[in-house]
């Protein structure tokens, strides 16, 4: 289809008729508030902007496809463009549980160095494989909140019933003492509420979205050192990119660019935000110590690091890879 597209606007060219830009069609889950979605939009304005006849049309809110069926219709070049959780397409290449794996990124900066690493370049083979190539990279970051009391060390976790974000995160939880509740972040709120949860973790937008702050005593925000940093990059069909003019090319990469510094300067200050939001609602702030974060780090590495090693070829040296990068 998107081949006879293109034949049908170089005939109308040939013709001497007004040619209209070639469309790109980029999708993903969330509103149009969302930063994921500005990245985007950055990338679209940029591109349109450039006058290279080139117009990048975004279908935000799972408008196009479900959230976690993204993947495999990119890869298929059914899709062009997409912001996306690469933890979604573990079942496709396991190796991309490791870009959802707890104590595996320290802190924003940290997680930015990792993006430029020979560990990126690894998965970006991988993601070469299915025809998929990263445009924009960017990780958003989570902590913890407690109903009762606050969460920073695993020994805070014993026997508390939690709801974690991704099954990495469940694995080095159950291995802390605590119970798991699987659910949806939108659901946490209510799950409080109840009595249903005791603790839980999930992405700082998700909850100040969720006004969790209204259910819980305490919050652990990501700060200097956080646990939970989740990739969500923005990705293109590599054959499609190939397929571009050179100046096509040049434009998407500049645009490129320019969004992936605003990606890193808004998720910095997303958990910023959201420590104010929660401090307002009178919830007490907890700060994970250097030494907390070793002794999760040591429990995921008896937990969910064994886990992938164990299930994904060659996972001991992606691991590797990822913990050499200071």
């Amino acid at each position: 289809m998107k081949k006879l597209m293109k034949t049908s606007a170089l005939a109308a060219m040939m013709c001497g008729g007004m040619a209209s830009a070639e469309e790109l069609r980029l999708s993903h889950q969330w509103s149009t508030g969302d930063v994921r979605h500005e990245v985007a939009q950055i990338v679209a304005d940029e591109v349109a902007a450039a006058g290279v006849d080139l117009e990048i049309k975004i279908f935000p809110s799972k408008s196009l496809f479900k959230p976690r069926e993204q993947y495999r219709p990119l890869s298929a070049g059914q899709l062009d463009m997409t912001v996306f959780p690469l933890s979604y397409a573990g079942g496709q290449q396991p190796s991309f549980n490791l870009t959802l794996m707890p104590g595996l990124v320290k802190n924003h900066d940290h997680a930015a160095r990792l993006s430029q690493s020979p560990f990126m370049e690894a998965l970006e083979a991988k993601m070469a494989e299915d025809d998929v190539m990263v445009l924009v990279h960017g990780y958003l970051a989570g902590g913890f909140v407690g109903k009762n009391k606050c969460i920073t060390h695993p020994d805070d976790v014993v026997g508390l019933q939690t709801r974690a974000a991704g099954k990495s995160f469940e694995q080095m939880l159950v291995g802390a003492g605590a119970s798991i509740t699987s659910m949806a972040s939108s659901e946490i709120y209510s799950a409080m509420q109840t009595g249903v949860l005791d603790a839980a973790n999930t992405s700082s937008s998700s909850f100040v979205s969720y006004r969790i702050y209204e259910q819980v005593a305490c919050y652990t925000p990501a700060s200097d050192i956080a646990l939970w940093f989740l990739y969500q990059p923005l990705l293109m069909n590599k054959s499609t990119f190939d397929g571009l003019s050179a100046d096509q090319q040049t434009a998407l990469l500049e645009a490129a660019t320019k969004a992936e510094a605003y990606y890193l300067e808004q998720a910095k200050l997303q958990d910023a935000e959201s420590v104010d939001v929660f401090r307002e609602a009178g919830v007490e702030i907890a700060e994970m110590t250097a030494e907390d974060f070793q002794a999760w780090q040591a429990l995921a590495q008896e937990t969910s690091y064994a886990a992938f090693v164990a299930d994904v070829e060659g996972g001991q040296e992606l691991l590797d890879m990822a913990l050499a990068v200071e």
